[in-house]
């Protein structure tokens, strides 16, 4: 094995041990320096660590040369095209690494790219059950926020999620689905074909830090939220009941990883929005009403957990942005999408959105997405309910 497989073999075996969660496993790593040393070390130095105790310390020991099972489950990981990252190792993702619960293994189909591609994340994060808005929504954000060079982050759920992949897809950005079960199952099942793209390359990745055949499981969903969010820069919340996991995620980016909170308002009479405005009357959250908010929210905690880095995607701009120099007086130039093009195309006049779905045959939800980032690039705007070209069209 290269180095980078023995190290995820040797962490692979502390995680195998039963009742090792990643807070304790982090502790052992930070007394002992490396699995191998935990392994080695004799029972009353085990004992010594904070949480471990004689019951957990006998486990590592029995464990210490019980080598087959990760054995085991590295080839069925190859068998899957599943990669492993180990926490500390090049790839494992800077900004989840930083949190004080970040998975020592991590399990991944497709790729990650945390030193450029995903370097600016944004979890996008609402309730199964929503409303055709939350819907609408979530993938209109996404969209927007993907085509301005932010990987989107979720959980693959039915609703909000499975909403925000697919906006981040049709916008040619990159999401990341992180599941509540092992890569050897596709949760919830209709998703095949949207993880099936995801993991294209180039398009983003599904990671879990569950073992392969670990099956979907309620008690499982909750400790994925804290990956969520330790994998981004801020949380995005779309629309959520009371109930919602996803205020969760918020409670957890908010409290316990630092990051940005915002939240986007609903109707004031839907159940599906009751969790959204409770957080919003609470204080939890920053109210957001268009992706240039989000954007604008994002620029501080970008240099900051980037180490003043951020410049480093708009090279030879003193002041950057996500768009473009600071200062300027329009976005940094995007290539069109091909409804992109179709949409301002049919702009040989002031259209309405409802004169552009019929001419275009897109859908609602596809024409008000497009139509807000021609709009953030200055290419349409808006008059008297019309939406008008501003300049060259194509």
């Amino acid at each position: 094995m290269t180095a980078p497989e023995d190290q995820a073999f040797d962490l692979l075996r502390l995680t195998l041990v039963p009742d090792l969660g990643p807070v304790l496993i982090r502790r052992l790593l930070d007394r002992f320096a490396s699995a191998p040393a935990v392994f080695a070390s004799p029972l009353p130095m085990l004992e010594s660590v904070e949480g471990v105790g004689p019951r957990r310390a006998r486990a590592i020991l029995e464990h210490s040369d019980r080598g087959d099972q990760a054995r085991k489950e590295l080839e069925r990981a190859q068998e899957l095209d599943v990669s492993l990252l180990a926490l500390g190792a090049p790839g494992y993702p800077p900004l989840l690494a930083q949190t004080p619960d970040a998975p020592p293994i991590l399990y991944v189909r497709g790729t990650l790219a945390p030193d450029d591609a995903d370097r600016f994340s944004l979890a996008i994060v609402g309730s199964r059950e929503c409303s055709a808005y939350g819907v609408e929504q979530s993938e209109r954000f996404a969209g927007v926020l993907a085509r301005s060079g932010i990987t989107i982050v979720s959980g693959g759920a039915r609703g909000i999620d499975a909403a925000a992949h697919r906006g981040a897809l049709r916008s040619q950005g990159r999401t990341i689905v992180v599941q509540g079960c092992g890569l050897a199952h596709l949760y919830p099942p209709e998703h095949e074909s949207l993880y099936a793209e995801i993991v294209e390359p180039g398009r983003g990745a599904i990671v879990s830090e569950l073992p392969l055949d670990t099956a979907p499981a309620a008690k499982n969903f909750p400790r994925r939220n804290r990956i969520i969010s330790g994998l981004s820069l801020g949380v995005l919340l779309v629309e959520a009941g009371e109930r919602s996991g996803a205020l969760i995620t918020a409670r957890i980016a908010a409290e316990e990883h630092g990051r940005e909170v915002m939240v986007l308002p609903g109707r004031v009479d839907s159940p599906t929005a009751r969790g959204t405005l409770a957080l919003l009357k609470e204080g939890g959250g920053l109210l957001v009403t268009d992706p240039a908010d989000v954007i604008a929210i994002l620029e501080s905690p970008a240099r900051h957990l980037h180490a003043g880095t951020f410049g480093h995607r708009y090279p030879g701009a003193p002041e950057p942005t996500l768009f473009g120099a600071e200062g300027s007086d329009r976005p940094a130039e995007l290539p069109l999408t091909p409804t992109q093009r179709a949409i301002l195309g049919a702009l040989g006049v002031p259209l309405s959105p409802d004169r552009l779905v019929e001419i275009t045959g897109l859908s609602p939800a596809q024409v008000r997405a497009e139509l807000t980032v021609l709009e953030l690039q200055r290419r349409v705007r808006r008059a008297s309910g019309m939406i008008e070209a501003t300049r060259d069209r194509q």
